[in-house]
């Protein structure tokens, strides 16, 4: 059996589904972040196998997926250090506890 462009992007709708799923139900800072890197890995395994299956002569895709993990990276790490000063100052993560914020 070969893997062919539907096999790839089921795995992709799985792990959105996944990530969604962390995004809405978890209710850590921490958590919601992974959640949605994986989204972005969603995303960028679907942005691949378009490639690879369509337009297979061509690099497109992949310099794409490149820039979505360099700016995925620089997200991550912009978000890390608002959640750690945000530990600092109030000593939790978790959302409901992160409303006097709002001023």
């Amino acid at each position: 059996m070969e893997i062919g462009l539907y096999h790839y992007l089921t795995l992709s709708v799985i792990l959105f589904a996944i990530g969604m799923t962390g995004v809405l139900i978890r209710r850590s800072v921490l958590s919601m972040l992974l959640s949605i890197e994986i989204l972005f890995n969603s995303i960028n395994l679907a942005a691949l196998a378009f490639n690879r299956f369509l337009y297979p002569a061509t690099v497109t895709g992949h310099v794409f997926v490149i820039f979505i993990i360099t700016i995925a990276a620089a997200e991550a790490a912009v978000a890390l250090a608002i959640v750690m000063i945000v530990y600092k100052n109030f000593r939790s993560l978790e959302v409901e506890g992160l409303t006097s914020l709002k001023r």
